[in-house]
C-alpha cells in the first residue's frame, strides 16, 4: 500500500468518508491554511489520487472548488482480495473436499475459456498470441511475447507479475488449468508448454508456443 506523508494521509482519508470537500472545509478541519491544504491537494492530484471540479454557485461568488477520490486512490486503503480466496479455498476444501475445489477451479477455467474464444481473433499464430498476452495484462499479469531464441518458429508468452499468487500457492490446480486453458484457448495448431514457473522458484511464468507438428 502506498505511504504518505501524515497530512496528505489525513487529507485522502478524509475525503475517503465524505462525497467531496473544499480546501477551505479541509483546512478549518485540520487547523491548517488554505493555501497548505491547497499545495498538498495539488501533489496529490499530481499523482492522480484526487481530482478537483466546481461545486455549485453559492451566492454571487464564483463557485467552489471540490475535491474527490480518484479510482487509483484505492490502492491506499487495505485490501484483503488475497486473504480472502485463500480463506475461500480452504474453506471450500475443508468442507466439501478436494474434490469439489478441484469442480471450481474448472468451473472458472471454462468461464476464461468462453471469454479468451470470444476475444482472441480468428489470425495467425502471433496475432492470437499478442491478443492473449493483452488479455492476461488486462487482468493483471503483465504478459508479453517474444521469439523464443532457441527456435524462431516458436514464441514465448512471459507473465513478468501474478496477481493470484497467493491463490495459487493454497490451490496448485489454478496453474495446471492456466496451462490447458492457453492450450485450448489457442487451438491445437499450437503445442504449450510452461518453460518457467514462479511457484517453482523462478522469477516469473513463461509458456512456450510452438507449432504442432
Amino acid at each position: 500500500m502506498t505511504e504518505l506523508a501524515d497530512t496528505k494521509r489525513r487529507i485522502v482519508d478524509r475525503l475517503k468518508r465524505v462525497e467531496s470537500a473544499t480546501a477551505a472545509t479541509l483546512a478549518a478541519e485540520f487547523g491548517l491554511t488554505d493555501t497548505a491544504v491547497r499545495q498538498h491537494l495539488d501533489a496529490l492530484e499530481s499523482n492522480g489520487m484526487v481530482q478537483r471540479y466546481q461545486g455549485v454557485p453559492d451566492g454571487r461568488g464564483r463557485p467552489p472548488v471540490n475535491w474527490q477520490l480518484t479510482p487509483l486512490a484505492e490502492e491506499l486503503f487495505p485490501d484483503r482480495h488475497a486473504d480472502l480466496t485463500v480463506d475461500l479455498i480452504g474453506s471450500i476444501r475443508q468442507a466439501l473436499g478436494d474434490e469439489a475445489l478441484s469442480k471450481v477451479v474448472a468451473a472458472r477455467a471454462e468461464r476464461q475459456l468462453a471469454m479468451y474464444r470470444a476475444a482472441l481473433p480468428a489470425a495467425e499464430v502471433p496475432v492470437r498470441v499478442r491478443a492473449l498476452a493483452t488479455l492476461r495484462t488486462a487482468e493483471g499479469y503483465l504478459a508479453e511475447v517474444t521469439t523464443d531464441p532457441d527456435d524462431a518458429d516458436s514464441l514465448v508468452l512471459t507473465e513478468h507479475h501474478c496477481p493470484i499468487h497467493d491463490a495459487a500457492t493454497a490451490c496448485v490446480g489454478l496453474c495446471g488449468a492456466e496451462l490447458t486453458l492457453f492450450q485450448q484457448a489457442l487451438g491445437a495448431d499450437v503445442v504449450v508448454t510452461r518453460s518457467q514457473h514462479l511457484l517453482s522458484g523462478d522469477a516469473r511464468c513463461s509458456y512456450r508456443i510452438s507449432p504442432a507438428v
